[in-house]
């Protein structure tokens, strides 16, 4: 399974890692190619696909997720900003501890698009009573929901990610004066086929375009979307358990 993913990956990413190995003498630009080049890395295509979902139903049903992409992409900034930050001030030795947290961390990205789907199917919903603990309002909405899906999709390693960020982008990080800064625009090109689908709802006029048809066309919408998301989960989850 997870070769076939390989397969698809090296398929659509090799055009973008021709080009960043070719602009190396541009570090922000390589960078840049880069991550579009890990957004197709095998452990992120579902993680991707998974976002590409969630914020497609959102838009339609209730116009553009712009915040919400916002935020997810700022935790992608974050969380690859962060890792850069560590392994720069550390050293490279510091890159053989981390590595020992990312198959576990990789391995929770299918349960958890798992139960998005079926909270979106309506098969359970999230009441929080508890009196010790109080969700903020904002988790309900999403918003900071969202911040912590970019974080926590970014740090889904693989061979192929490990390989684009310690191996590819870190030497360009070390080599260059504003080197610290290489890793948030990696983070923003991970982020590259989520926003390109957004873009392509809002430039179709489709923001909200479910809500304008009445309540059954917009269950069915979000129907869909959670079986696609349980579909991805399941499927990423046995790639990488099995």
């Amino acid at each position: 399974m997870y070769s076939f993913l390989s397969q698809i990956s090296n398929l659509l990413s090799q055009p973008f890692l021709n080009m960043a190995n070719s602009t190396t003498a541009l570090p922000v630009l390589s960078a840049f190619l880069l991550g579009i080049v890990g957004a197709m890395a095998p452990c992120q295509l579902t993680s991707n696909l998974g976002a590409i979902t969630l914020y497609s139903n959102q838009s339609l049903q209730k116009g553009i997720a712009w915040k919400e992409l916002l935020l997810f992409i700022f935790g992608k900034v974050i969380a690859f900003s962060g890792l850069g930050l560590i392994v720069w001030l550390m050293g490279k030795e510091i890159q053989s501890t981390l590595t020992l947290y990312f198959p576990w961390l990789r391995k929770l990205i299918g349960p958890i698009l798992v139960l998005v789907g079926l909270y979106l199917l309506g098969l359970f919903k999230m009441y929080w009573n508890v009196t010790l603990f109080r969700v903020p309002k904002g988790w309900a909405k999403g918003k900071i929901g969202s911040f912590f899906m970019g974080f926590g999709f970014s740090l889904a390693f693989c061979p192929t990610m490990f390989v684009l960020f310690f191996v590819t982008l870190m030497p360009l990080v070390y080599s260059t004066s504003y080197g610290v800064l290489l890793p948030s625009v990696f983070a923003v090109g991970t982020s590259v086929p989520v926003i390109f689908f957004i873009l392509i709802l809002w430039y179709l006029g489709l923001s909200g375009a479910v809500m304008k048809k009445g309540r059954r066309v917009g269950k069915l919408i979000q129907q869909t979307a959670g079986i696609v998301m349980v579909l991805l989960g399941v499927f990423d989850t046995i790639t990488y358990w099995f």
